[in-house]
């Protein structure tokens, strides 16, 4: 463990907290991800947030769920909860550039979802990879 800086208190960094999380989770490649989701096999979940959509884009279809809400929208005992996760597909989670989304998909494990996995490389692999990126237009 590392400590916080001049405050003593240990902490585990996040770089490790994802790996461990990634040893714990499926990854998929942009291209398999296009793929199921094209098929209805997997429903694409954009954790990021409302101002990284606006300026990175979108992944066409993909359902938003920023990461703040993720728990509570996939909870179906919650009161924030959305139907549209709670579904049959395979739930396919990405970030920027699957950090968050790797931390999500174990969290989301952990409390039982079976059928997840993550982009790996997140948005950024995504569109590297040329796969379709639409952009909201300015009003």
């Amino acid at each position: 463990m590392d400590t916080e800086k001049g405050r003593g208190l240990p902490i585990t960094p996040v770089k490790s907290l994802v790996a461990a999380a990634k040893a714990e989770i499926t990854s998929v490649s942009p291209a398999e991800a296009q793929a199921r989701a094209a098929v209805g096999h997997a429903l694409l979940v954009d954790i990021r947030d409302v101002r990284e959509l606006k300026r990175e884009g979108r992944i066409p279809g993909a359902f938003h769920a920023p990461r703040g809400m993720l728990e509570f929208w996939i909870d179906p005992e919650s009161p924030y909860h959305k139907p549209e996760l709670a579904t049959d597909r395979t739930l396919i989670l990405f970030c920027a550039a699957a950090w968050r989304s790797a931390l999500s998909v174990k969290t989301l494990q952990d409390m039982g979802v079976e059928d997840i996995a993550e982009i790996e490389g997140g948005f950024s692999a995504w569109a590297e990879a040329g796969l379709p990126v639409t952009k909201d237009e300015a009003p």
